[in-house]
């Protein structure tokens, strides 16, 4: 018996050469050649005169595509970058990079020339021919022509310090689900008529997991308006034969990328030339005209570093030697006679003394630049096609008059409230001493409560584990079930590839950077601090780059590492991971990444409200999966739950003379220690000032001197601490090699911890109630304290 796919919602399409009309006059198809001659041409040149620095194969292959989409397909305003409405490119392919600048330099220089009233008035938002001068400089470079032409700093692959840029992209994979995260952003928000996200990648970069991860969810969810451009070239860095191609097995894989899309119920279009414009230009109209609510994979077969003289596997991260032959006989025929006028810098240069120095370099890669420049002024009837469709670019985009749906959220109001709400619990979330509940189940009421009040600004999704860790909570109030673009479109919950952390965070990310939601993504602790580490480190580098060039304000992806730490004990050393914190605190520069560390369910929204209010790009809250009891904190001579807004707070003063300083961090070992530990310690008449550490982030963000009155710096000298996180968590606040050696923590005795119970993990480190009071008396009996 034959196997065969079941009816899928998506369609399969070739594109052919045959009869029918053409999209493309004869003058227009030639007008296309030129403009992609010079666009290969400036790749060589930007690989030539800064060394060994770029991707020169995939940018050239990828060129013809990527020109029909800017002055073809896509509805969007050159003048303005940041048009809320306006369909977006996306370089999911990030080591394309080095072609994003040429094209970006190539079109901004045909509006230079033909209508200037359509460049950005700030030029920030325009990449220059002379930015190119920037390509992969560090921003201290000392370059003169660099300085003297006020050349942008441009990244070795793609991040938002670029115009047109949402994303930074480039690590394996990522680039696609953060991608996709725009779309569903964009869907979610406008509705029946969302902006199209064109998405740049090549069949290697479909290979990684979180890849077809997140194909997955795009095409369950009816992304209609994701369209990815894949440029099958066949060739990554080891391989020229990735994918299986008919009867031949791939190296890699199995599948091509036609089969991979369609799998995932993604319409297919097939063009078997992608040097063929006239085919490229019908495939992008046919993906335009579909209207089946499924995600377009638009697949190009190409070669890699087509006429460069270099093709395949060898031209993915290489090109020709500085002014080598093999570079003139490349740019000769895309030049023409201009390529006699390049300079030359090789070896032996009477010009550079013989070695290329980097000044000279510099100055022979402006000439060449300036070439380019010329050679588009001299040939005005292709710049003035090229322009008028970049204006009837922008005359498409006004006519579709696209808005938000009447419902849309308001993201915004998150922020807003959070930043009003101070001490004040809504009357909806607070828990009076003695309710038992979860961490986990208060996180999602306190995230339900800000999307109600957004119109639903928040997403969330989970691996698999929606109900298991109460992120499901924070949808309640809205439609039941997953979104679906075309048949569940008011549903805030996602579904992003089944058991995918990688991929959902990613998305997420991606949900985030479209600027009208925050993602919220929920797994054990133990896996997502790690699997979502890299896609959160890019939205993190990207936030960081808007703010930076344009001044915009971070936009936060939430990371619930949920069954934090030991008390998920009965999943044993595998899932009660204390690791996570060590993974994410620490390793993010200051202002981007917020983790917060509540023991006590009341504290939650304190926390939330407050890492809000901060709006980092990342939060990154760790709660507990069992129940505990909300202790009474005022009989108990503890601080009230707003204290935990500052991150580090005095949870209990020692009522007489302090017999020492402890430190805990935990939910586990702070019930342990207030409920068990604390009642023995003060039979013995032991007295102890007692810090928590809710969030280490929070206390980063308060003044110099108000840390300093919260913890002096001889307190930290003299404390020890007990955690139920990694050692090094701990560092910061216990300042003494001697208190780091009394410190208790979930590793003190050398091993990964057994499963069972969540007391008889604890008990097994040495962090149950009655093991802390044996060593805190210990150490006072000895003196120990005292010595630190």
């Amino acid at each position: 018996m034959e196997l065969k796919l079941a009816p899928r919602r998506a369609t399969y399409i070739e594109i052919t050469a045959g009869p029918g009309p053409d999209p493309l006059s004869a003058l227009e198809l030639e007008q296309f050649e030129r403009f992609d001659r010079i666009y290969r041409a400036l790749c060589a040149l930007m690989y030539n005169y800064v060394p060994m620095s770029g991707h020169p194969g995939g940018s050239i292959s990828s060129g013809r595509f990527v020109a029909g989409l800017l002055f073809d397909a896509m509805d969007y305003d050159v003048s303005d970058p940041d048009r809320a409405d306006a369909d977006i490119i996306s370089y999911a392919a990030g080591h394309k990079a080095l072609g994003l600048y040429a094209m970006w330099a190539l079109r901004n220089e045909v509006l230079r020339i033909a209508t200037p009233d359509l460049l950005p008035g700030d030029e920030r938002y325009q990449l220059r021919l002379e930015d190119l001068l920037g390509f992969r400089r560090n921003p201290t470079h000392p370059a003169p022509l660099f300085r003297q032409l006020n050349a942008k700093p441009l990244d070795g692959h793609p991040t938002p310090a670029t115009p047109f840029v949402r994303l930074a992209t480039g690590a394996s994979g990522v680039g696609v689900s953060t991608s996709l995260g725009l779309a569903f952003g964009a869907a979610d928000y406008y509705g029946d008529d969302p902006p199209r996200v064109h998405i740049v990648e090549g069949e290697g970069g479909m290979t990684p997991g979180r890849v077809a991860e997140a194909m997955a969810a795009a095409g369950t969810g009816c992304i209609g308006n994701a369209i990815m451009h894949v440029d099958w070239n066949q060739a990554s860095i080891d391989s020229n034969r990735v994918c299986r191609d008919g009867t031949a097995p791939g190296d890699y894989v199995q599948w091509n990328p036609m089969e991979l899309a369609y799998l995932n119920d993604w319409n297919a279009i097939l063009v078997p030339d992608g040097t063929d414009v006239r085919q490229v230009i019908a495939a992008q109209r046919k993906a335009a005209a579909l209207d089946n609510g499924q995600p377009t994979a638009i697949v190009y077969r190409t070669t890699k570093g087509w006429q460069y003289g270099i093709e395949g596997k060898a031209s993915h991260g290489a090109g020709h030697k500085l002014c080598s032959d093999g570079f003139y006989d490349a740019v000769s025929p895309l030049l023409g006679a201009t390529a006699l006028d390049l300079p030359q810098c090789e070896e032996g240069c009477q010009r550079c003394g013989g070695g290329g120095a980097p000044v000279v370099i510099e100055e022979c890669f402006w000439e060449a630049l300036q070439i380019v420049r010329r050679t588009l002024e001299s040939d005005r009837p292709m710049v003035d096609m090229l322009a008028k469709r970049l204006s009837a670019a922008r005359d498409r985009l006004d006519r579709r008059g696209r808005a938000p749906r009447k419902d849309a959220p308001n993201v915004e109001a998150v922020h807003e409230f959070a930043g009003r709400a101070g001490d004040d619990v809504p009357d909806d979330l607070r828990l009076d001493p003695g309710t038992t509940t979860t961490l986990r189940a208060q996180l999602g009421h306190v995230l339900n409560h800000y999307n109600r009040r957004s119109g639903g600004a928040l997403l969330a999704a989970a691996a698999d584990l929606l109900g298991s860790t109460s992120v499901d909570v924070s949808a309640r109030g809205f439609p039941d079930g997953y979104f679906n673009a075309v048949s569940n479109a008011g549903a805030r919950l996602l579904s992003t590839g089944g058991i995918c952390e990688d991929a959902m965070i990613g998305i997420l990310s991606g949900l985030s950077a479209y600027g009208r939601h925050i993602g919220v993504g929920s797994s054990y602790g133990a896996f997502i601090a790690a699997l979502g580490h890299i896609p959160a480190r890019l939205h993190a580098i990207g936030a960081q780059a808007r703010h930076a060039n344009f001044g915009d304000p971070y936009r936060p992806v939430i990371m619930v590492c949920a069954h934090a730490g030991l008390k998920t004990g009965e999943d044993g050393p595998t899932h009660a991971d204390p690791q996570p914190l060590q993974l994410l605190q620490g390793n993010f520069p200051r202002g981007t990444m917020v983790t917060l560390t509540p023991w006590d369910p009341a504290e939650i929204w304190t926390l939330m409200s407050a890492a809000f209010g901060l709006r980092p790009a990342v939060i990154a809250p760790f709660v507990t999966r069992p129940n505990e009891t909300v202790l009474d904190r005022a009989a108990l001579g503890l601080a009230p739950v707003a204290a935990a807004s500052s991150g580090l707070y005095l949870l209990r003063s020692a009522v007489g003379e302090s017999d020492g300083t402890l430190v805990l961090q935990g939910s586990g070992v702070t019930y342990a220690f207030l409920e068990d530990a604390l009642p023995r310690l003060e039979a013995e008449g032991i007295d102890l000032d007692v810090y928590y550490v809710a969030s280490a982030e929070l206390f980063d963000a308060l003044p110099a001197e108000e840390q300093q009155r919260l913890y002096p710096e001889e307190r930290a000298r003299r404390a020890i601490g007990i955690t139920g996180f990694t050692l090094p968590t701990m560092e910061r606040w216990i300042r003494s090699d001697e208190g780091r050696a009394m410190t208790l923590h979930p590793f003190r005795k050398g091993h990964f911890l057994g499963s069972g119970p969540a007391d008889r993990v604890l008990a097994e480190a040495g962090l149950d109630g009655e093991s802390q009071f044996k060593a805190i008396r210990s150490w006072v009996r000895e003196g120990l304290i005292e010595a630190v």
